[in-house]
């Protein structure tokens, strides 16, 4: 990877676990990433944060 990737994880926002690693470019996108992504242990999509 570059010097301006960084690898990032993805925390769901309702039960907290990290489940989703993801990399991001911090000169481009300095703001933290928000996605809805599937929850195996929620059973359904929820909003995962970036956590480092």
């Amino acid at each position: 990877m570059g010097d301006n990737t960084l690898v990032v994880a993805l925390e769901c926002a309702d039960c907290k676990r990290r489940n989703y690693s993801t990399s991001k470019n911090k000169q481009t996108h300095k703001e933290k990433i928000e996605l809805k992504k599937y929850c195996r242990w929620c059973k359904g999509h929820t909003l995962h944060k970036e956590t480092k």
